[in-house]
């Protein structure tokens, strides 16, 4: 079967720009991420396809080779492609190959964790309340990935033994060849550039000191984290080829909406609805706080809709440090409705008197009609 389109697969014109790409991953990856899918394989199919477009297209280097040779670009050597759970894991390209071709000349290949056994980097993605972003918390995470094989502590070979020097590369995990005037340094095909070479194979990962499994990893959201925000955890990725450095786990954040607060940056806001009445002789009102408390704001008479009040150090967490935002309380003066005859008749007396009266008490609304009048005067 053909692979899809990978701009097909992210569902963004191929003139997509970083930014885009990166919406429209994070979109598909949180709506077909296994923990929200358990055990449907559709979902885990196309989260695997997402993964490995977003994967592949992220990167400007290997975009480019896509965008000229398509899926051929990764099919280089054996049909080594993007690959792996999700596409955590990177297979070679062009660029790969022009690495190895002229790491002589430019000091040295650009992806050194190859040659090291490098694990590849996972990514996962949570989803946490505000109260949870005000506060941190601890999350499980299940990540498919690689882990050291028991059978061999990770060195690949049967029983444990330590793996001898490669023969054909000398431990170099490179071997070069000279062609005329050039002289082409490639990786080593027998040790994988691992620079490593094992003699008996382990019977469990096949020498390849790592297993697939998956694992559930405790990790820490910190207090003030904010939505969109990308979390790494050195040293949780997959494990590294017959002992080599795992890689690392980078976590994206999404922040749910919240039924009663907004939040900008640091500052909470709260649209406060009060009855006219309450608007109009003032008083004081409790409010809710992100950290479940409660506080209390004295609302002046004449209050008027969009008159906002600020409770310093009541605002969301800051990251990283122990000082708090602010809290503004955004007035709505809700005009009541449903009235009784009797509620009738008490605001048309008021209206009587306010008419009489000479103190104004409504001076905008008075306003407003008088310039009206001005307006049309100077019409006739």
């Amino acid at each position: 079967m053909a692979k899809p389109d990978y701009y097909a697969s992210l569902g963004v014109a191929r003139d997509a720009s970083p930014e885009e790409l990166k919406k429209a991953y994070r979109k598909l990856a949180m709506q077909y991420h296994p923990d929200r899918n358990p055990g449907d394989k559709a979902a885990e199919a196309k989260f695997k396809e997402v993964n490995e477009a977003y994967d592949v297209l992220r990167d400007a280097e290997k975009r480019a080779a896509y965008d000229r040779f398509g899926h051929a670009a990764f099919e280089q050597g054996g049909g080594a492609g993007p690959g792996g759970f999700g596409g955590f894991q990177a297979g070679g390209s062009f660029a790969d190959i022009f690495d190895e071709m002229f790491s002589e000349f430019m000091g040295g290949g650009r992806r050194g964790g190859a040659a090291s056994g490098r694990g590849a980097d996972l990514r996962a993605a949570v989803e946490v309340t505000l109260e949870e972003a005000f506060a941190g918390k601890k999350a499980s995470l299940r990540v498919p990935s690689s882990v050291v094989c028991e059978a061999c502590s990770g060195t690949g070979s049967e029983g444990g033994a330590a793996p001898t020097t490669c023969p054909s590369c000398g431990g170099h995990g490179k071997i070069r060849a000279q062609q005329g005037f050039f002289l082409i340094e490639r990786t080593c095909p027998t040790c994988g550039g691992t620079g490593k070479a094992v003699k008996d194979p382990c019977k469990v990962c096949r020498g390849a000191g790592r297993v697939q499994r998956d694992r559930t990893l405790n990790i820490d959201i910190p207090a003030g984290v904010e939505d969109g925000m990308r979390l790494r955890i050195a040293g949780a990725g997959e494990a590294g080829l017959r002992g080599g450095p795992a890689g690392d786990l980078f976590v994206d954040v999404s922040v749910r909406p919240h039924e009663i607060f907004q939040r900008e940056g640091a500052s909470i806001y709260c649209r406060v609805p009060l009855r006219m009445t309450a608007a109009a002789l003032g008083g004081q009102i409790e409010v809710p706080t992100i950290d479940g408390g409660r506080a209390k704001v004295s609302i002046p008479a004449g209050t008027q809709t969009g008159d906002q009040f600020r409770l310093r150090g009541k605002g969301m967490s800051q990251l990283r440090s122990a000082a708090r935002g602010d809290m503004f309380i955004q007035v709505v003066v809700e005009t009541p409705v449903n009235l009784s005859k009797r509620q009738q008749e008490l605001l048309r007396q008021f209206e009587e008197e306010a008419a009489k009266g000479e103190a104004k008490s409504s001076p905008e609304s008075e306003g407003f009609f008088a310039k009206v009048a001005s307006f049309f005067e100077g019409r006739s």
